[in-house]
């Protein structure tokens, strides 16, 4: 056992990671908290110090080993061995058994009456003591309720598995079920995708929810085998295939809702990696005013739609939102007196009022063939899933020069990049010029849940990233974690974006060949701003975290 006593604070001061007067004010907090907080969450959480960097010094001063949960396997089957809560409560776990020790990480070595108590329980080997951050510990303990809650169900198909019962498809089968399981706790948590993915012993289920993944279920290989293959059933796969990535799509009733669910497997080294996309096709469409634009933003996107002729570009990333701005965007315009027309890969959510068309490029029926058909629908609005190719990009383009308003997206990085990539993919300046309406580059920031919000100060290492942005005496705010936000500290996403409107001036430069710096110094005398500024404005409101906004934005 550790003998020697040292207070955390005065270590941190000498080391200088703390300044005295950050040391005193978190012992007030302490104190003003009738000393229920630990001084080194206090730290933490006031942004004096990061949780990795107070977890690698502490093991050092302590002649201890510094270790990372994430990068190693742990045997979940010691926990059953030990009283979990005692472990719990200490912030500390037991991750590994062997010859000679019984390995225990904690986050607070400094708790010697803790440490006196392990010793007890594990009175038949000593223990080898490690150093690792709160919330990985945290972290592991969340996995190991995952594993104890669906228990039962896991051990009635791998009876099911042993009995041959799985042959007969029964659609109440407990693999069938276990399914369904996983499925509702994803629409529970609001989650957009479902990943399946198998590992060399086990597999692992994780939801993303609001743009995160966050991991639902472990369990063992041949449950995965069995729920691999009726999901492929599902959704009329040819489950004898696992060399090459499939795509299906099925419907189920969950919570006495119809869902679709698009569904993607893929080979991998120890399996097939499964991908369900939840639809729910009574989802009501966002309005563009419900998205997050704000003011400035949000009335240049009006004034596109305004517009007769032309093209609008929405860009950013896998995920970002743009399917939905156009979505919110179409609904904005459709009605009886216009023709609008889709084309899609895939076809996500109908739309009223709307002609939808699907992509088919097993048969040759590609975005550029299907645009050059589908002016000859006399079509006032056509939206454009993806400028993928150089084909599709001329044909939008030229749709919107012979009285078109034209919707499609591009994948770049922010909105002046856009200009350089069409140029890049083969397009004349001038035709860009002269077509071009505005480029809407846009983020998903999740937003901070109201129920556990909190005022905080980020660490200094993030402040100085945005400094010079921000004005002085700024408040931040982030959630705690509450039941309501299952914990997660946010609910809900918001955009962040920035928009180029071209006019004349802009139109030259892009005629005339300049690069994107010359473009956005002229922009910016026209109200361009970059999505940075959008992003923190939202962070000092309170809508969302500085680390989210730091997460999704590249700070130039």
């Amino acid at each position: 056992m550790i003998k020697e006593k040292i207070k955390l604070g005065d270590l941190l001061e000498s080391k200088g990671l703390i300044t005295k007067e950050q040391l005193q004010k978190a012992l007030l907090i302490q104190k003003e908290n009738s000393y229920n907080k630990k001084l080194g969450e206090i730290l933490v959480n006031e942004g004096f110090i990061e949780e990795k960097e107070l977890a690698e010094i502490l093991a050092k001063q302590l002649d201890l080993e510094f270790i990372d949960l994430y990068s190693i396997e742990i045997d979940f089957s010691l926990f059953e061995n030990y009283p979990i809560n005692l472990f719990k409560n200490a912030d500390s776990i037991v991750f590994k058994e062997d010859e000679d020790f019984v390995h225990i990480a904690t986050a607070d070595p400094l708790n010697y009456d803790a440490i006196e108590m392990f010793e007890k329980y594990v009175a038949i080997k000593p223990i080898k003591l490690y150093v690792a951050p709160k919330s990985e510990i945290k972290h592991i303990f969340e996995r190991f309720e995952i594993i104890q809650t669906t228990k039962t169900l896991i051990e009635d198909v791998k009876r099911e598995i042993q009995s041959g019962a799985l042959k007969h498809e029964n659609e109440q089968s407990s693999v069938m079920k276990l399914i369904e399981q996983i499925i509702k706790n994803a629409i529970l948590h609001n989650a957009s995708d479902i990943h399946i993915e198998p590992s060399n012993l086990s597999a692992i289920v994780r939801s993303r929810i609001d743009g995160v993944l966050r991991e639902n279920f472990i369990f063992e290989k041949e449950v995965y085998t069995a729920l691999a293959s009726r999901i492929k059933l599902l959704g009329n796969l040819d489950i004898s295939e696992r060399r090459k990535a499939q795509d299906g799509r099925f419907s189920l009733k969950i919570f006495d809702k119809n869902y679709d669910f698009r569904l993607s497997t893929i080979p991998t080294l120890y399996g097939e990696s499964i991908v369900l996309r939840i639809l729910d096709q009574q989802k009501v469409l966002l309005k563009l005013n419900e998205l997050g634009f704000n003011k400035t933003n949000l009335k240049k996107m009006e004034n596109f739609l305004k517009t007769p002729y032309g093209i609008v570009f929405v860009t950013g990333p896998t995920g970002s939102g743009k399917t939905t701005t156009l979505y919110a965007s179409l609904n904005e315009i459709k009605g009886v007196e216009n023709k609008a027309i889709t084309i899609e890969d895939p076809i996500e959510y109908q739309l009223p009022l709307i002609q939808q068309i699907q992509v088919n490029e097993k048969i040759g029926f590609t975005f550029a063939h299907i645009l050059k058909s589908v002016l000859r629908q006399d079509p006032d609005i056509i939206m454009v899933g993806e400028a993928r190719d150089f084909e599709t990009l001329n044909a939008a383009v030229q749709a919107s020069l012979t009285g078109h308003l034209v919707f499609s997206t591009l994948h770049t990085n922010d909105a002046p990049s856009a200009v350089t990539r069409m140029v890049q993919m083969g397009l004349e300046p001038y035709l860009i010029a002269d077509s071009l309406i505005g480029i809407v580059s846009q983020r998903l920031a999740r937003k901070i849940c109201p129920h556990c919000k909190r005022r905080y100060r980020p660490h200094k290492s993030i402040l100085e990233k945005v400094e010079r942005y921000l004005p002085k005496n700024v408040t931040f705010y982030k959630g705690e974690g509450c039941a309501k936000c299952f914990f997660t500290g946010y609910s809900g996403r918001i955009v962040i974006s920035e928009i180029l409107e071209n006019n004349d001036s802009i139109s030259h430069l892009i005629s005339s060949n300049a690069n994107k710096f010359e473009i956005v110094k002229e922009a910016k005398k026209f109200g361009y701003a970059p999505m940075i500024i959008d992003g923190l404005r939202k962070s000092l409101l309170g809508i969302t975290t500085l680390e989210e906004i730091l997460r999704v934005v590249k700070v130039s």
